[in-house]
């Protein structure tokens, strides 16, 4: 896979990293001469130029690329990219980083946004997923809103402990993807039971949160 990285600040070369050691092609693009830090990540190309300009994504070779990854410090930049990306280039896969939480809303599908990542967000979630046990929470948004990626952590006194997951009549739209018990990722089966401490992993849409909520925490006196 081809990923073009814009933004070669922290963010972008850890991003970068990760990448080239799970056998991915990536290409940071930086516009400042003192951010090319180029031994930094060394197997990976590097290209001076401003992403918001087509002649520096025409170098780039963005067409060729699988994701796109807009991911400077500028949200404006980010969103100019995103759009160039997917409506000039046909990139498949934009993603782009939300810097200042106001601005989230704009980072949807009109502006060739796929997924957006804010840092603020995804530390909320981390801090009430650590602390939460019986409450639903809200981890990462697909498709900008059309699927979330939520877990809830199932009380000692809910319901459905003990329940075979296959008896379980799950809202439309929501699909249990994963169990996280005891340190080891366990792919749902029909036969599998449910057991107190499960941290269950759903994709769902927003419409159905509510629902899955209260089958999830429901407690008989």
């Amino acid at each position: 896979m081809r990923v073009a990285i814009a933004g070669a600040g922290n963010v972008g070369r850890s991003i970068a990293a990760e990448l080239l050691g799970n056998g991915h092609s990536v290409l940071l693009v930086e516009r400042e001469q003192r951010a090319m830090k180029v031994s930094s990540v060394a197997n990976g190309e590097w290209l001076l130029g401003d992403a918001c300009e087509m002649d520096t994504l025409v170098q780039a070779r963005l067409q060729e690329c699988d994701v796109v990854v807009a991911a400077t410090g500028d949200d404006k930049a980010n969103l100019v990219l995103s759009l160039l990306a997917k409506t000039e280039f046909g990139v498949d896969r934009v993603v782009a980083r939300v810097n200042h939480p106001k601005n989230e809303w704009l980072f949807n599908e009109s502006w060739g946004v796929d997924v957006s990542v804010s840092s603020p967000r995804l530390l909320a979630a981390v801090v009430e997923e650590a602390v939460s046990v019986g409450d639903l929470v809200r981890l990462m948004t697909f498709r900008q809103g059309q699927a979330n990626l939520v877990e809830l952590t199932l009380a000692a006194d809910a319901d459905l402990v003990g329940t075979t997951i296959g008896s379980i009549t799950f809202p439309t739209d929501c699909t249990l993807v994963a169990i996280l018990r005891e340190g080891r990722v366990l792919v749902p089966s029909p036969d599998g039971a449910l057991e107190a401490g499960d941290e269950l992993l759903f994709v769902a849409t927003a419409e159905v949160e509510e629902a899955l909520d209260a089958l999830l925490t429901r407690t008989t006196p």
